[in-house]
């Protein structure tokens, strides 16, 4: 499957494609292996209330970055999904770093590649992504995003964080991987 096919249709089948991709943004990142999908219907999601300044990326063609600040202090990137007009993203919740491992750690200040990348504003730490990246099409320099194997099992749980549509199993995450920004809870 293509990239533009995965990201073009349903954000939760989008979510579950992604784990196992490598995204790179200027060489620099690795493996994905842990996101959470939103769409517009869900009350967690930015799109929930309608498009905004803030959100508008997230209307906007499938394949492209959503990045916003997080408590005003982290960037989160979201990968769009789903056809024009209707709001989806998958938050990038954490990696397993792969390339360009001095960057990163000279980035985030530390050495343990667990902890590079593991949570959605170190994961944008680690790679340099910032407000600037808002809107760019993923399939474009800065980027590359490379198909990867997929993993033997990727299983469901629920958001992080979340207190509106916390029932929605939509967190994704390959299945024993030591990078995740936190354990899935067993059940």
């Amino acid at each position: 499957m293509t990239f533009d096919e995965l990201v073009g249709g349903d954000v939760n089948e989008a979510a579950r494609g992604l784990i196992g991709w490598t995204l790179l943004v200027d060489g620099v990142g690795g493996r994905i292996v842990e996101v959470e999908a939103y769409d517009q219907v869900d009350a967690a999601s930015h799109a929930y209330r309608g498009l905004t300044a803030r959100n508008v990326v997230m209307f906007g063609e499938a394949g492209h970055l959503y990045v916003y600040r997080s408590y005003g202090i982290h960037w989160c990137a979201n990968v769009v999904c789903g056809p024009v007009g209707h709001a989806a993203a998958v938050l990038l919740r954490a990696l397993e770093p792969t390339h360009g491992l001095d960057a990163m750690r000279e980035r985030r200040g530390l050495d343990d590649p667990r902890l590079l990348c593991s949570g959605p504003g170190r994961l944008c730490q680690a790679l340099g992504v910032t407000r600037e990246h808002d809107g760019l099409a993923l399939d474009r320099p800065p980027f590359e995003l490379l198909a990867g194997d997929r993993p033997d099992e990727v299983v469901s749980g629920p958001r992080i964080g979340r207190t509106r549509a916390a029932e929605l199993r939509w967190r994704y995450a390959e299945a024993g991987s030591r990078f995740l920004s936190r354990a899935l809870p067993r059940g």
